[in-house]
């Protein structure tokens, strides 16, 4: 079973992320949906330094409903992964090109676990 919280992130401009945080036993899920570009992406790395304060065994990060991944996202993730360190397994789910393509352009696949799917994240 897991429990969620949501939080929705909104500007002037009308730019929104959603961030919903799941529990799965020792696993911490982030769903994200909307787009994470320089507007949005604080409040994406906000709620990934949130997660990992309470030291999850895996946070995984689904990708899934994101629709653009810009280069402050980017840096959300890497700030992420240096925070998550070697206590907590970083994996990130990213089903299409607009979230595969930049971390694959950048090379954060070879640094950052990288799944097809949430089942794919969570297994062990």
């Amino acid at each position: 079973m897991s429990e969620a919280d949501s939080t929705q992130a909104g500007t002037q401009s009308g730019q929104i992320v959603q961030v919903t945080v799941e529990k799965h036993g020792e696993a911490a899920v982030l769903a994200v949906s909307g787009d994470i570009d320089m507007v949005t992406a604080p409040e994406f790395e906000k709620a990934l330094m949130a997660a990992l304060r309470d030291r999850p065994e895996r946070l995984v990060v689904d990708l899934s409903g994101v629709d653009f991944l810009g280069s402050a996202g980017l840096t959300a993730l890497v700030a992420a992964h240096q925070e998550a360190g070697e206590r907590t397994s970083l994996r990130v789910v990213a089903e299409s090109n607009a979230t595969a393509r930049p971390l694959q352009l950048t090379g954060l696949d070879q640094e950052i676990t990288v799944c097809r799917n949430r089942p794919e994240a969570l297994a062990d």
